[in-house]
Order: structure tokens, then sequence, then C-alpha cells
């Protein structure tokens, strides 16, 4: 039985108190390469009113389109905010760009990108076109992120911080998720030393 059948679309559910945000970049800003924007992206969250409760550590991945990119830096953060969900991922919007962060193509290269990933377990639909065909600008919000469970980048470091996971929709839990991946896609994620 998915979670949908059991609450209703757009609340949160009860059993999840967690909110999730994917952190990665493979460009270099005023602040260094990917793993100092990170940090810096980081200590920057409490000035928009984002307290950061746990974070995962780094992983050096693969880019994910056919792009021919560096690779990324991803990581991802607990946090603790007050805002409802659309607010805060805008509000993770204009951190991006404070970090240069500009819009080129649908996983092309970037300096900073800033994932909802889970909001205390809401469910939102994706609406409209996913993936290259949704043209450059930020998608609407939809919960958790779509892509998530396709993902090593996003679960490996979600595991870190949350082992016990599950995904708002189906309810499967991260090791489930995780054991899914193609076992190519796990060989090409490092973790890294701090």
């Amino acid at each position: 039985m998915n979670g949908l059948a059991t609450r209703e679309i757009g609340r949160p559910s009860a059993a999840s108190t967690k909110v999730l945000v994917g952190l990665g970049g493979n460009l270099a800003t005023a602040a260094g390469g990917p793993r100092q924007t990170i940090e810096a992206a980081l200590q920057m969250m409490p000035a928009f009113g984002i307290r950061v409760c746990e974070r995962a550590p780094l992983y050096r991945t693969p880019a994910l389109s056919t792009y021919v990119q560096q690779k990324y830096v991803n990581t991802v953060v607990e946090i603790e905010s007050a805002l409802p969900p659309a607010t805060l991922l805008g509000l993770l919007h204009r951190i991006e760009v404070l970090f240069e962060r500009v819009r080129r193509d649908r996983w092309g290269p970037r300096t900073l990108d800033l994932d909802l990933l889970d909001y205390r377990g809401m469910v939102i639909p994706a609406v409209g076109p996913r993936g290259p065909e949704a043209g450059v600008g930020p998608l609407p919000l939809a919960l958790p992120h779509p892509g998530l469970a396709e993902r090593a980048f996003a679960l490996l470091p979600l595991r870190d911080i949350v082992p016990g996971w599950r995904h708002p929709m189906t309810g499967e839990s991260v090791e489930t998720l995780i054991g899914r991946l193609p076992a190519g896609a796990l060989r090409e994620v490092e973790r890294l030393g701090s």
C-alpha cells in the first residue's frame, strides 16, 4: 500500500518530521571549487531562516546527463525551517543565484544545485515535463523530489543521515531503493574524506 492511499496529497505525513535538501555542483564559484561552494552555501543558510541539523559526507559522482562535464560533488542535509515548502524552495533558488547559478541546459554543468528532496513526507505530484524537455527554468514544486528514487548521488548521502527513511509515495526504504540501482551507478560514486 502506498502513502497516497492513506493520506491526503499535499499534507505532511505525521510519521515524518524531516526536511531533506540535496546539494551539488561541478563548477567553481568565487567561493572556490564545488566542495567550497557547498560549504559556503551551508554557512549562508541560517541567514535565510534555514537551520542545518544534520549533514551527510560529501560524495563525488558522475554527471546525470550525457553532457560531457566534470564529476559532481553532492551531499544531503536535514534542515529545520518554519517556511512552507514552496517558499523554502524559492529561498533555495535564491541561494543558488548568489553562487552564480545560471540555468542554461537541463542537467548541464552548474555551480550549485539545491533540491528539496523531502518535506516532512509531503506528497505533491509532479506536473508538466521533467528532464531536458522541460526547458531551463526552475520546475514547479514536486514532493518528494521526482528523481530521488533513481539517484545514487542523493540516496547514498540521505542514508547516511536518515538510515530509516522511507519514500513518502511508495513506502520503500532507502536501502531498498539503493539495492535497486544499477551496480554501475554505485561503482562510480566515491565518498570523499572530510
